[in-house]
């Protein structure tokens, strides 16, 4: 399987620019999005993890231990892994891809093993892997079910996909859904899907940096725009739609309201489009919420995601659900993150606005 951070929709219209000065970039995405079609033809839904591979609920986790990363050097080809190049004792190299790669494995595995107790994306100490330089000008970054895989980009709209550390921890995160509530990836629970990584890879960022939710940027893939595109990333969770406005990729299509639900057949139902919703509301719970997003906001997700309540094919307002259940069971019924994941809900009119009589 393959779930990756460029959505379709936005390199088939870098594929059909016919701008000269855009040749190679056009010419690039075409080769991606051939090179992406033959993993996106096999899977509707998230692969099923293998037998006894993820935490089972009711069991104790297992400790959590350090965790060996991995990576490798796909050398422009389209083969995996490729020649390893650093693992755990090595010195580190002067290639940039490489630093970045292995520092945003730690930042992830970090993010998870101390914020939430998870012992790697699996829960039971998951090595982790990476191939850095995969294709030629390949735009796209992905997590195949077992590894994380990193495109340099056409270095002519896009850079080396690396450069973005809410990348790094979105790719990852689609793994920790794959062991977890394994949820389709196709129409609202395939959104759901994108927007718990873009959720996680969000934390991911703001915790290395430090940020509060209040100052955070709230983007998704943040520097891997070149600065001829007019744009700050691929997604911004606080004001979805307002991405990029440029000239040869086109307006940042996402709703952030449920009335501007897109129904496409096309990207398994809208998948990158449609999580603009429930990543804006996880921006206002946050946000309400206060402080670090990680803390509370997160560890409320986080519950959903891993606490057994979801199904593959939960929608929307199920997961909305949830969500409150989540916050109530850990910070009480009548507490401010549940009147805050609520509200945020209401507030993308996934559900009903609550009385004020309480």
């Amino acid at each position: 399987m393959m779930c990756s951070i460029i959505p379709p929709y936005l390199l088939r219209h870098l594929a059909g620019v016919t701008d000269p000065a855009f040749a190679s970039a056009a010419s690039a995405a075409r080769a991606s999005l051939t090179v992406d079609r033959p993993f996106r033809s096999i899977r509707t839904g998230e692969q099923t993890p293998p037998p006894g591979a993820a935490a089972r609920p009711g069991l104790l986790p297992p400790a959590i231990e350090p965790v060996a990363r991995t990576i490798y050097d796909a050398g422009s080809l389209e083969l995996l892994p490729g020649t390893r190049v650093r693992g755990d004792g090595d010195e580190p190299t002067d290639d940039p891809a490489v630093t970045e790669a292995w520092d945003g494995l730690g930042h992830t595995h970090a993010l998870y093993a101390d914020a939430y107790g998870r012992a790697s994306i699996d829960g039971r100490n998951l090595p982790l892997d990476a191939t850095v330089h995969f294709g030629r000008d390949y735009d796209n970054a992905f997590w195949d079910g077992e590894r994380m895989v990193f495109g340099d980009g056409d270095d002519v709209v896009f850079r080396r996909m690396t450069a973005s550390l809410s990348v790094i921890g979105h790719e990852l995160t689609h793994g920790v859904t794959q062991y977890s509530s394994n949820l389709d990836y196709e129409g609202q629970p395939g959104a759901l899907n994108e927007s718990v990584s873009d959720v996680f890879g969000a934390l991911v960022e703001q915790r290395s940096l430090g940020q509060e939710s209040a100052t955070a940027s709230w983007l998704i893939g943040a520097g891997i725009f070149t600065d001829a595109v007019q744009g700050d990333a691929i997604r911004s969770m606080k004001a979805p739609g307002t991405a990029y406005d440029d000239d040869v990729l086109g307006t940042d299509p996402q709703p952030a309201h449920l009335s501007g639900y897109i129904e496409t057949s096309d990207d398994y139902g809208g998948v990158h489009l449609n999580s603009g919703i429930p990543n804006h509301a996880f921006y206002l719970a946050a946000t309400a919420i206060g402080g670090y997003a990680w803390e509370r906001a997160g560890l409320i997700w986080y519950d959903t995601l891993t606490g057994g309540a979801l199904r593959p094919g939960t929608d929307f307002a199920t997961f909305a659900v949830a969500t409150a259940d989540a916050a109530s069971v850990r910070f009480g019924d009548n507490s401010a993150e549940h009147v805050a994941v609520t509200e945020a809900w209401a507030a993308v009119g996934v559900i009903a606005r609550a009385s004020s009589a309480s």
